[in-house]
This record gives structure tokens, sequence and C-alpha cells, in this order.
């Protein structure tokens, strides 16, 4: 990359959608000798959202210039900027920053083998650099290291020691990383000052440094991964990604402090190159722009409307977000994000880094007790007409009772001896009086006539076998789900049958080992 451009196209591919430049002269005597080397760091903090684009698209660009370029996450910076970042879940942040930035570039086609990534402690804790650190803070005022870290470490009444060694370890960091230039965002441009002032103290280089401009929040102000309803996380769900734009500031007309039009602008201009809107054509109909100064005007002379605006961006979001989406549908990255970000309103044991509550908090399918069972006897229910009471072989040492609701749409004589899918870790229910001590799950679909049908197992099915999504066949279930926690739920929003009438959770089949979990004709039917 970059061999046959010239330094001046090598400048313009690294310069452009800047907002600021310090040191550019410097950077085109490099160019002049050899490629220039930059690096971007990111402490490893909050969830990376969707303005991480901006610098993606931008690290784009370095490698088409031809730039050797480094990606540091910044997990001590994480842990001393007002302990964003428990110690405890230091490795763990850094393996989630990894594994969504990774996905995030190759969701851009950028190729990872041009890339080097690199931890902070990996070389921030050596005896040099501690004495660099040491050193540096017998040189840089309290006044200068506040004034530095204003708009980047997080501002308090009464600020802990570690947020003011802040700023000067990112700037140890220029020499330690051997690099030209250190690429972020203009909120930094007080940290890279400082830089260029006192890295020549210690006897080192002043280096260059690239801004971007910041991406505005949904609400208006700086995206930020601390703000739930400023940003639209990377892993967040298409119902998501449309509740929150439904939602966002964007003022007909307003071309200021929008973050839905600056979002066009910065993210997806510069990856994508175009912007498509869908209207009805008594409003102007369907438009694709290729430049961003005509969607500015017509947004600002009411001809584009926030509607179709937010539908448009909507749209075009998606596509960046699907491959990183589908990346963590594993079950394995599923559970890095869920212990590397366990979610405090649920456990307080969770938000100090406890790996085994985060686990009980997990929301994986692999937590539902699904079997085969096989139907021994069917009965009316001797309290009510409507309700079938049924025993069912599970492969336990006794059958189980369930109190079904089928009698209006199955016959006794269709379930007697037939071979059904329940779910076995409910906490028992009475209905009527009996207890009901599994739930028989069946796909349904409303209208004038309300359709049910119970699910079905493959065929040779022994009661007993477990059921699994397609993708957690190892998770073990649940002994028993703690109806505070609403788990079955939530999981079953996502429960469906297919248009070939194939049992679904988020698209993956239901299954046993001997095939596929279906029912007879409800195609598109929900499953409860």
């Amino acid at each position: 990359m970059g061999e046959q451009l010239s330094p001046d196209e090598k400048l313009h591919l690294i310069t452009r959608n800047l907002q600021e430049v310090l040191g550019e002269e410097k950077i085109k005597q490099v160019l002049a000798e050899r490629e220039l080397k930059v690096y971007w760091g990111t402490a490893t903090t909050g969830k990376p959202h969707v303005a991480y684009f901006v610098p993606m698209s931008k690290i784009a660009d370095f490698l088409k210039a031809g730039c050797e370029v480094t990606i540091l996450f910044a997990d001590l910076h994480a842990f001393l900027d007002n302990m964003k970042a428990p110690w405890e879940l230091l490795e763990l942040r850094v393996q989630y920053y990894e594994q969504v930035i990774k996905a995030m570039l190759e969701s851009i086609g950028v190729p990872l083998d041009k890339l080097k990534f690199i931890k902070g402690t990996d070389f921030q804790l050596s005896r040099e650099y501690t004495l660099d650190v040491y050193r540096l803070s017998s040189m840089v005022t309290e006044h200068d290291a506040k004034k530095a870290g204003a708009e980047v470490v997080k501002q308090v009444d009464h600020p802990l020691l570690s947020g003011l060694l802040y700023p000067g370890l990112q700037a140890l960091d220029e020499e330690y990383l051997k690099v030209d230039a250190q690429f972020g965002g203009v909120d930094q441009r007080k940290i890279f000052t400082l830089a260029e002032k006192y890295l020549p103290s210690l006897g080192y280089a002043k280096r260059s440094h690239l801004m971007n401009p910041m991406v505005p929040g949904l609400t208006g102000a700086k995206m930020s991964s601390s703000e739930e309803e400023s940003k639209i996380d990377l892993l967040d769900r298409k119902e998501d990604v449309k509740k929150k734009l439904k939602k966002a500031f964007c003022e007909p007309g307003n071309i200021e402090n929008n973050g839905v039009l600056s979002f066009v602008k910065h993210v997806l201009f510069p990856l994508v190159g175009e912007f498509s809107i869908k209207r009805d054509p008594k409003f102007g109909g369907d438009k694709t722009y290729t430049d961003f100064e005509e969607v500015e005007k017509e947004f600002g002379e009411e001809l584009i409307h926030p509607g179709d605006l937010k539908a448009g961006v909507e749209v075009a979001l998606n596509k960046l977000l699907d491959p990183i989406r589908k990346k963590f549908e594993s079950p394995e990255l599923r559970k890095l994000s869920n212990t590397a970000y366990p979610d405090p309103s649920k456990n307080k044991g969770a938000g100090k880094g406890n790996p085994k509550v985060a686990e009980e908090d997990e929301l994986v399918p692999s937590r539902l007790d699904i079997r085969v069972g096989k139907v021994i006897s069917v009965e009316k229910h001797p309290d009510a007409d409507s309700l079938y009471l049924e025993k069912i072989d599970v492969g336990e040492a006794e059958p189980r009772t369930v109190v079904s609701g089928l009698v209006a749409y199955v016959s006794q004589e269709a379930l007697q001896d037939r071979l059904v899918v329940l779910l076995c870790n409910l906490k028992p229910q009475k209905m009527r009086g009996v207890e009901s001590q599994a739930m028989l799950l069946c796909a349904s679909i409303e209208g004038e006539t309300r359709r049910v049908e119970p699910l079905d197992p493959p065929e040779g099915s022994s009661p007993g076998e477990r059921v699994f999504v397609e993708g957690y066949e190892t998770g073990k279930p649940d002994d028993k789900l703690n109806p505070k926690k609403k788990l079955w739920e939530k999981l079953q929003v996502d429960l469906k049958v297919s248009g070939q009438c194939v049992a679904q959770w988020q698209d993956k089949h239901l299954m046993t080992k001997l095939g596929h979990i279906t029912c007879k004709t409800l195609k598109g039917g929900n499953i409860s």
C-alpha cells in the first residue's frame, strides 16, 4: 500500500478530513525519506460505539498512504482515568476491545495484517518506562497536568492523583512506541501539546499530531460511552438502532450540533462515499447524494425531512454493523461481552468484576432446559374444560405432570403417545389447583382464528434428549430459572418458526442430535 503514491499524495490521504494537524512540516520531511509511523490509542473503558468508525476510516487512509500503523489498547490509562475500568476487568476489556475493533476494521475492508496491536501494560510497567514517569513527574506542574487532561480525563470535585498521571503517560507512549505521529480526537489537543512541550526535556524527539473532529452524539453533545442515550453501541440490535435514532435530536433545518447529520458527514461519507434516502415521490422521491455539502444544504433548507434523514442513516448504519453483530453471535464472544461489561444494575458483584455473577445474568439459550418428551396419558383437567392434564416422560424416573391449553387446537387422540418438546426448568405453577411441572412448547399464529401446533422433535428421538440452539450446544442449563430474572421471557421473544417450519432462536435452529425441531404448517409463527 502507498508504494505508487507521491509524498504529496500520501500527505493528502493522511490529513484529509482532519480538523487539525500539528507538525505538518515534519511529516512532509519523513514522507520524503520513508513511510510515516503513526499510532492511535484507545483507553479500554466503556464499550466502543459507532463514533469509533471515524478513527477507523482514518486508519484506512493511513494504510492506503503506506503508513506503519500501531493500535494501542491503553488498559493502564483506563484504570488511571478515575478507575473507569476496575483492575479486575482490565484484561477482559482489552480482549473485548481487540475483538470488536478488529471486527470494525474488517467490516470496512481494512486488512489486519498491515496493523500492529499492542497492550499498554506490555511496556508501561517496565523499569525504563516507570523511571521516565518519575522523571516526567518532576517536570510537569499540577496545573499543566490537570489542564492537559481536562477534556479527556473524567472531571470530579476531588480528583485522584492517577488522573494527573494520565496525560504524561500518553506523552511517553509516543517515545516507547517509536512513532513519528500520534493520531486522536481534537479533544486530546492539550495532551498533545503537553507531549510536544515536555518530551524534548527528557531528551526525546517532538512528535507530530493528527486530530479528528469530534462527532456529536444523538443528544447533540459529544458521543460518549458513558451516556447510553447519546450513542449507538456496535452490538445494538436493529430495533435498538431504530429506537435510538427515533429519539435523536434532529430539528428541521438545524445543521448545528445535529448528531444524525454529523454521522452522515464524519462516518458514512468517508466510509461509503454516498448517502441515500427513500421517500414518497410527492416529497421529492428517492435520492442518492455523492457529496455531503448537498445533504447539508437541502436539510438546512428543509428539503430533507428529519424522518427521512434518520431512515437513511438507519439503513446505512445497519449495513456497517451487520458483520460485527454476526461475529459476536458466537457463544465465546457473547460470554466475553457479558463478563467484560457486567450489568451493575443487576448485581453489585458483577460490577466488581465477578465473572461467576456475570455468567448468572448471561442471556443465552443454553440456560434453558429444553427436552424431548413423550405423552404417556392425556385427559381433560378436572376443573377446567379448556385445559388438558398430561403425563409426559422426559427421561426421568417419574413422568412429569403438565397442564396445557391445547383443548381447542389438538385432540386427545392426536396427543396420545406423541413426541413433544418441553421447557423443564421453569418454576412449577399451579393451574386450577394442579401443579404443572413443565411447559409444552408450541408454535402459534394469531389472526381471525388463532392456530396452535405443538413443536415436533426429529423422528426417532427419545424422551429426555436435550434440545439445543445451534451454536450453543455446550452450555449448561440452570437447575431452575429465577422468575424474578425473567430469563425465559427475554429469550422467548426471539423464538420464531422459519419459512421452512423450523424452530429458531435469533435465526439459529433448535435441534437435537438427530436434526431440527419443526412444526407442521405454521410458517413464521411465534413459539411459546
